[in-house]
């Protein structure tokens, strides 16, 4: 017998979003939790991150997401024992992959905190095992989805324009011919349409925030966003050295050295710390440009949505009805571009600004639970064997394209070639 199917406002999708919007609601009257200070550089650094003060912050922190996210995981099915004991768990692990990534060095090279919550996770799984009662609180969908919606409040179309027009030119075109391409060659090794979209929009928008979204948009496997998210860091540390190398090797200006770190490298730290081995000039101009490629994540998770909607709906070859798109479509794409829309127009932008670093450290506390998640969910052998190698060498071959296609861009968009060199 076919089990029923939830009511609509129960849907994992929705359950997300009515988390993410209490979060939003409880931040903007007032609801502002300290965070934790996990960025840390030397033994004064440590000493703070370990001090008593900062272990309540995290505890207060844990419970009231605990809290918040407790109704939506009963709808889900949890047990409230289980989920409370491997919540902590996971919260816990995703702060320790938070504090390895805030050491300064660390930094400085562009290795985020994604990279150690799926190693951490990954080793749990592999050479302890996921144990049963914690089952219930490895919940990878719900943390994404969470952190997405919220992620959409940190992304304003009033910012868009800030960034420039020219960074926002070469964005559109990076993105677009990159992406194209990219699908192109990932199909052509025979990977298949997820592994495929996610790995194109890593390299094309703005890895593994840009994979994120795209793995959600189409409800894709998550032991592929792990492989597309360690690739995606594993490969930005030698191109943060190799490039501004390039630039000042061979005289390229500051100027379009910038726009073109800021275009290829796909992390925004790696971008920071690239540009300011050239210059401040080559450093702020890639900032713009990464900021520019960041803003076009809740627009591509849209059309990407859709897109994906409509694909796997027409499968009988006949046009799906309008009911069919609604009932695919992810709903967190919704609420995302919602809350972007809320709080570029709808809300002051002194407010805004206020709320802004709280939205974003907790939108990245659910990420790190997610990945973390993902870790417990997958094996070695399986992130190892996929595909033989081949998505490595679609992203790659992606990349080395996205490095020729955006230098070019940058010299005819920032270099003084179709219009005035920027002044900054």
């Amino acid at each position: 017998m076919q089990a029923t199917k939830p009511a609509w406002w129960k849907q994992e999708d929705w359950l997300a979003v009515w988390l993410a919007a209490a979060i939003l609601i409880l931040v903007l009257v007032g609801f502002r939790p300290e965070l934790p200070v996990l960025k840390w550089k030397d033994a004064s650094g440590l000493a703070a991150v370990f001090g008593a003060g900062n272990f309540q912050a995290a505890a207060l922190l844990g419970a009231g997401l605990f809290l918040l996210s407790l109704p939506g995981a009963l709808i889900l099915g949890v047990r409230v024992a289980r989920y409370a004991a491997g919540f902590a768990v996971v919260f816990a692990l995703a702060l320790v992959a938070q504090w390895l990534a805030g050491n300064a060095t660390v930094s400085y090279w562009g290795v985020e905190y994604v990279i150690f919550a799926l190693a951490i996770g990954l080793f749990l799984s592999n050479v302890v095992g996921l144990p049963g009662w914690m089952a219930d609180a490895v919940r990878t969908e719900y943390y994404i989805k969470t952190g997405l919606v919220l992620m959409g409040a940190t992304i304003l179309f009033g910012e868009l324009m800030q960034a420039g027009v020219l960074g926002m030119l070469q964005a559109v075109l990076v993105v677009s011919v990159i992406w194209y391409f990219g699908y192109w060659l990932a199909r052509r090794l025979r990977l298949d349409e997820e592994f495929s979209v996610m790995l194109t929009t890593a390299v094309a928008i703005c890895g593994v925030s840009a994979a994120i979204a795209a793995c959600g948009a189409i409800q894709g496997d998550k032991k592929k966003l792990s492989y597309v998210a360690s690739v995606v860091l594993i490969v930005a540390v030698p191109m943060m050295i190799l490039q501004p190398w390039i630039v000042k090797t061979f005289g390229i200006p500051d100027v379009v050295g910038g726009a073109w770190l800021g275009g290829t490298l796909d992390t925004s730290g790696s971008v920071v710390a690239a540009g300011a081995l050239i210059s401040e000039k080559a450093m702020k101009i890639g900032t713009i440009v990464k900021f520019s490629q960041n803003v076009l994540i809740g627009l591509a998770a849209f059309l990407l949505s859709l897109w994906w909607t409509m694909k796997k709906s027409g499968g009988n070859r006949e046009k799906p009805g309008i009911g069919v798109i609604w009932e695919r479509f992810p709903k967190f794409v919704l609420g995302f571009m919602v809350a972007s829309l809320a709080f570029s127009a709808l809300i002051s932008p002194g407010l805004v600004a206020s709320t802004k670093s709280t939205i974003s450290g907790l939108r990245t506390a659910w990420f790190a639970m997610a990945f973390v998640s993902i870790g417990l969910e997958t094996k070695f052998t399986d992130l190892w064997s996929m595909e033989n190698g081949r998505p490595f060498v679609a992203f790659v071959g992606a990349q080395f394209a996205n490095i020729i296609w955006t230098l070019i861009l940058a010299y005819l968009i920032f270099g003084g070639i179709l219009f005035a060199v920027p002044e900054l």
